[in-house]
């Protein structure tokens, strides 16, 4: 009688323990795919960097093109009419960025047929990743206008663009 319920209490207990234990699987399934998914981004992020440090030289070629696109895209809407950018700078800028240059920007910065624009300065503020950042400096006779423009460099054209103030004259020459 006493090896019985031993028996009984034992087999009890060994019961419950696996009872926990079943009831545990589903969220040991969610945390072995949230590690799963942790370990596919943790792949791609060191792809990304091996890629950057192991190719310097394929990034300094990529800021180089993606620095003359952005002085291209400046001088080009810079010396337009605002009627013409959504024909000159498909290609340069997303539809967000030349709705924002038709509607804001251009209205408030006078572009006319006789004055031209140069671009003396386009300087890179982040050089590493996919989003370029620029500080560019549009200059004419009578007025300098300055721009923040994020350049993205998987769609190879410009993302996001905001227009900054400038005290004082800027002069190139000094």
């Amino acid at each position: 009688m006493k090896n019985s319920c031993l028996i009984i209490f034992a087999s009890l207990v060994l019961a419950g323990i696996l009872l926990v234990q079943f009831n545990q699987i589903p969220n040991l399934d969610k945390q072995l795919g949230q590690a799963r998914a942790d370990l596919k981004q943790a792949k791609v992020n060191q792809v990304k960097s091996q890629t950057i440090v192991s190719s310097p030289k394929s990034q300094q070629e990529t800021v180089s093109s993606s620095t003359s696109r952005v002085n291209k895209f400046v001088q080009t809407f810079s010396n337009q009419p605002t009627s013409s950018y959504p024909d000159s700078l498909k290609g340069f800028a997303s539809q967000k960025v030349i709705n924002e240059l038709t509607q804001t920007f251009a209205p408030s910065v006078t572009f006319s047929d006789k004055a031209h624009y140069d671009v003396p300065l386009v300087g890179l503020k982040n050089a590493w990743g996919s989003k370029l950042e620029y500080l560019v400096v549009a200059k004419s006779d009578t007025q300098s206008v300055a721009y923040t423009i994020t350049y993205d460099t998987d769609e190879k054209q410009v993302t996001d663009m905001s227009r900054l103030t400038l005290k004082g004259a800027f002069d190139n020459e000094k």
